[in-house]
């Protein structure tokens, strides 16, 4: 049991220690200001543990763009791999479904691109300087990742490499040969491939932000694991009420992915928040038929990518309530894709579930509270929170110790939906 916490003081509380919320402590620790990081369980454990572990610098067009209206046919039958949703789901929430559609419209995507291209480079910057400081350098591979068609879909890839061209995002095109010879263990089964050469990958997402996580308690940070009752206003503060007692602090990060809503609604914050679940499970390796580096499969719409334990191969999007019963269909569908691409073993452990948060222009929400002094929000950051943790973290502490973010965020602001 945690211990006993009575009338602790600090300048910053965070809540979450997923990557976002390990990145705003350790950056509001390197600003000189105490903080404690909350989590109900280990830094790294939820959504942060089960991606792909890609650093990814192309990946700012959101999943809400023009071509989603020429896919959705295909989804409504309700069994594509790309897209599992619940019919209940969606009829309670269609407002956000409706909102989420909206912002499809050609009209919405420079900014929003523009947006996310800030966001993820400075993130990916500070991933860099920050893997190395925690010591450990030895999980990321500087090999690109490669999203690759089964189909003749060159000009599909010219159109992704002129867009990321577009935003300075280098690629490079590459014919079945130049995939074979830059993957030689995999089948010859993908046409085209876009190699996304400035992107990196780790092979322990889970295993990074724990490095995170102690690099900040090395740094003079504190971290506790506890259940978070309530927070509410102090003062010109906050206090955060645990289990065991409560906590005092100027500042108050919400960080808690999936679960921010929840605390928020105490305080008359309605935060309009989707949960793309996703799965993942890991295959043991065939040492002698290793891969190079992740690869999205675009027509099988899953990713498989070689982590610390094995192939992991992870699924599309599963549209339901954040705690609603597993369903492995998606998995179950792309795993012998995936066979018939790379050769692996059999599995290592169960399959793995976590909840994407996701707001309606799949931005996510990065500053202050629009009616409560001195209370933060990061949260939202979709399929994308691993890379863009950092960042989301450094504009918030930089916001909070009165300085200038390190991209523009007013794309993320809070009171744009609250």
């Amino acid at each position: 049991m945690p211990d006993k916490v009575t009338d602790k003081q600090a300048d910053v509380v965070v809540l979450g220690a997923g990557i976002v919320g390990v990145s705003a402590a350790y950056a509001a620790r390197r600003r000189g200001l105490s903080v404690v990081l909350i989590d109900r369980r280990e830094p790294g454990s939820e959504t942060s543990y089960g991606n792909a572990g890609i650093l990814s610098s192309g990946s700012i067009m959101p999943l809400n763009q023009p071509r989603l209206w020429r896919a959705l046919p295909a989804y409504l039958g309700n069994r594509h791999p790309a897209l599992r949703w619940d019919p209940g789901w969606v009829i309670a929430n269609i407002d956000w479904v409706a909102r989420f559609l909206a912002n499809a419209a050609p009209s919405r995507i420079k900014p929003r691109a523009t947006a996310l291209h800030g966001l993820i480079g400075a993130s990916l910057k500070l991933h860099r300087e920050w893997i190395v400081t925690a010591g450990a350098a030895q999980r990321i591979r500087e090999t690109g990742w490669l999203k690759a068609w089964r189909s003749e879909a060159t000009e599909a890839a010219k159109q992704e490499q002129a867009l990321l061209a577009d935003y300075g995002i280098e690629s490079r095109l590459l014919d079945r040969q130049a995939i074979s010879a830059l993957e030689p263990n995999i089948l010859p089964v993908y046409k085209v491939g876009l190699l996304h050469t400035q992107t990196a990958s780790v092979d322990s997402p889970g295993a990074v932000v724990k490095a995170y996580a102690r690099m900040f308690a090395s740094a003079g940070g504190e971290i506790r694991q506890s259940e978070i009752r309530v927070i509410a206003p102090d003062g010109e503060g906050w206090r955060v009420t645990l289990v065991e007692g409560a906590i005092s602090a100027r500042h108050v990060v919400v960080a808690l992915g999936p679960w921010s809503a929840d605390l928020l609604r105490p305080l008359g914050y309605r935060v309009p928040l989707a949960f793309e679940r996703g799965y993942h499970r890991e295959f043991k390796p065939n040492p002698a038929r290793s891969l190079q580096r992740p690869i999205h499969d675009a027509e099988g719409s899953f990713l498989m990518t070689p982590m610390e334990q094995g192939i992991r191969v992870t699924s599309g999007v599963e549209l339901t309530a954040r705690d609603a019963p597993s369903s492995f269909a998606q998995l179950d569908q792309v795993v012998p894709l995936a066979r018939g691409v790379v050769e692996f073993g059999d599995a290592v452990g169960e399959p793995w579930r976590g909840a994407r948060p996701t707001l309606p222009d799949s931005l996510p929400m990065i500053g202050p509270a629009p009616r409560h002094a001195n209370l933060w929000l990061a949260f939202g950051n979709q399929h994308i929170g691993f890379t863009t943790g950092p960042g989301t973290g450094a504009a918030i502490a930089a916001m909070i110790d009165g300085a200038p973010p390190p991209f523009e965020v007013g794309a993320f602001s809070p009171g744009r939906y609250l």
